[in-house]
């Protein structure tokens, strides 16, 4: 299938490739409201879904990055080359130039350095020079308001990669993430229980007693392993490859999970289940209460009846597990 992408800007008798540049370091949530100034890998994993608009026939791409999520994208056959963040970098960006640069970050510092960058395109967010504010290029004011307008975002039931390729001009078919780790490992557990979440955002979180009942439940019939590799991405990828399924909060593990088409029991509550694309080998499950504050979007909960996340009932995980695990 030949992958639509943003309009040629060079000669239509060129046959060179495009210079392309993307910037996702995973600093901001590109549809999220972000301060925190930790590094979102799950972002970064979940952003490799627009490579399939950059074929490497036709694209060169640059990826800007983080240091913490080169794993994620390095051997990247979509990816000439990657670049990481230093003190320096800024100065480089501007002495190059490049048909098309997509920004996915919205500090208004990163916006600021993108407009000096020599480009024919450009895609993503912007430096506003009177409100010194991320500001959006055609096609992303949607996503932008979705970063500022908790409201908007909580109502609107497009998933991520719907959004990120609208921010392109395109639309989305379904494409997968692009993990450029290959993982060596085998098959040798038929649960991987993926309990813990990042640090924005704790309440995500399945509470311990629950997994620990579940790793109870399932041990007498199945071989259950717990969460591995949490000190370097490549171990934790492995471990999620050795795995034929993954129980897991709304994390990076469930984009791992997904990448590497795993079957996949996920739990969603203060999270939006919708912007993660439906697919035969995912069971999304969300609680089993109708508050009104679900999905919050918030890093911390202030409902006096407590966690969402408490009320995802024990046996619907495990039948979940178990109508995976004998699907074919």
């Amino acid at each position: 299938m030949t992958t639509a992408h943003p309009s040629n800007p060079a000669s239509p008798n060129s046959t060179r490739r495009q210079r392309v540049l993307i910037l996702k370091m995973g600093y901001s949530e590109t549809l999220d409201p972000d301060s925190s100034g930790l590094v979102s890998l799950g972002d970064i994993l979940r952003t490799t879904v627009v490579l399939h608009a950059f074929p490497p026939e036709q694209f060169e791409v640059t990826w800007l990055v983080d240091k913490k999520g080169v794993a994620l994208v390095k051997d990247n056959l979509h990816i000439h080359r990657i670049l990481t963040v230093n003190a320096f970098t800024p100065f480089h960006l501007m002495s190059e130039w490049f048909d098309i640069v997509v920004n996915f970050e919205k500090d208004p510092g990163i916006c600021a350095v993108v407009d000096k960058i020599s480009a024919w395109r450009r895609y993503g967010f912007r430096l506003d020079h009177a409100s010194h504010e991320a500001h959006a290029y055609d096609h992303a004011d949607q996503a932008l308001n979705m970063s500022k307008d908790p409201v908007f975002k909580r109502t609107q039931s497009k998933t991520w990669s719907t959004m990120l390729y609208e921010m392109l001009g395109l639309e989305y078919q379904g494409e997968n993430y692009l993990l450029g780790y290959k993982p060596q490992s085998q098959e040798i557990h038929d649960v991987g229980l993926n309990h813990q979440v990042g640090g924005k955002f704790p309440i995500k979180r399945w509470p311990d007693p629950n997994w620990q009942l579940l790793h109870d439940s399932l041990v007498p019939l199945h071989a259950v392993s717990w969460q591995q590799g949490m000190d370097n991405i490549e171990s934790y990828i492995e471990w999620i490859n050795s795995c034929r399924l993954i129980v897991t909060n709304d994390s990076l593990g469930l984009h791992i999970a997904l990448a590497l088409g795993k079957k996949v029991v996920a739990m969603f509550g203060p999270t939006k289940s919708s912007e993660v694309d439906d697919c035969n080998n995912l069971i999304k499950l969300t609680p089993d209460v109708r508050w009104s504050c679900i999905p919050c979007l918030a890093a911390s909960c202030h409902n006096p009846e407590g966690l969402c996340m408490e009320h995802i009932a024990q046996d619907r995980v495990i039948a979940a597990v178990n109508k995976l695990l004998n699907q074919r």
